[in-house]
Order: C-alpha cells, then sequence, then structure tokens
C-alpha cells in the first residue's frame, strides 16, 4: 500500500498504519483504518484499493482476540517468507521433479534440515488456542464441543 504514494508521504502513513494495527481490540483497529483508509482517499485511490484488499484478513488475530498473545510473531509474513527462502536455496538447482511424490520428498527434507535453524514463534503456546479459534471462526466445532 505505501509503495503507491509519494515519497514524503510514506513515512507518515507507515506509523499511521502500524500506531493502528498495534490497538488490542477488532473495533479499535478497524476504526483507526477506517480513519488511515479516509485520509488516503484525498491523496491516492490506488493505495486505498490496495489498504481494502486484505483489510479483514490483516485483522483476523484481532478479530480472534489473540492479537495480544500472537501478534509480535505473527502480524508480519517474515517467518513464512524465511522458511520459503531457505526451502528454494535447497531445491533451487533441481531442473526436472518426476513426479508430485519426489517434489513432496524433496521439500519434507529441506524442512527437516531447515528446522534447527528455524526460531520459535513468540507465543508458541498459544498456538493451541488459536487453532481453536480458526475451528470456531470456521465453525469445525462448536463451542459446546470445546467444553467438552
Amino acid at each position: 500500500m505505501l509503495s503507491y504514494l509519494v515519497k514524503e508521504h510514506q513515512e507518515t502513513f507507515r506509523r499511521k498504519l502500524q500506531r493502528a494495527y498495534q490497538e488490542p481490540t477488532y473495533e479499535k483497529a478497524k476504526a483507526a483504518l477506517m480513519k488511515v483508509k479516509k485520509e488516503l482517499s484525498l491523496i491516492n485511490e490506488s493505495a486505498v484499493r490496495s489498504l481494502e484488499e486484505g483489510l479483514e484478513e490483516t485483522l483476523t488475530l484481532h478479530r480472534l482476540g489473540l492479537f495480544e498473545k500472537l501478534g509480535k510473531s505473527l502480524k508480519t509474513s517474515n517467518s513464512i517468507e524465511s522458511v520459503m527462502s531457505l526451502i528454494e536455496q535447497r531445491t533451487q538447482k533441481v531442473d526436472y521433479w518426476k513426479n508430485s511424490n519426489q517434489k513432496q520428498r524433496w521439500l519434507a527434507t529441506a524442512l527437516l534440515e531447515i528446522e534447527p535453524r528455524l526460531n520459535r514463534i513468540r507465543g508458541y503456546r498459544y498456538l493451541p488456542e488459536l487453532r481453536t479459534a480458526i475451528q470456531r471462526e470456521l465453525r469445525i466445532i462448536s463451542k459446546q464441543e470445546m467444553a467438552a
């Protein structure tokens, strides 16, 4: 979204977005982002569309009530990008995959090889809580089943 803005506006809006995402609740974070959106609409419509594009997805931890516990590690895609980069380093020279099984074996081997280099997610103890919240959101399990 920031790339759509001229350089003189980028830092200002970066700070505004960071403040909005630091809000502890879904409602407050969304309200702050709507305020940023309104300000952006006066400057650049492409930036507004970019902000709108993934707005709800970027507020998932807020909506699930887990931003305070897991936001430190999961508010960016850095951890996934790091894993993907390490996998690419180990598989980039393969020109031909015989079949999907071979590809899956290479991927599994690469993941096992890089595992010791990966950092633990801050708040990893809350991951079961995240799984339950996602299942509830997707209606995979009900609140009664969780209580049982």
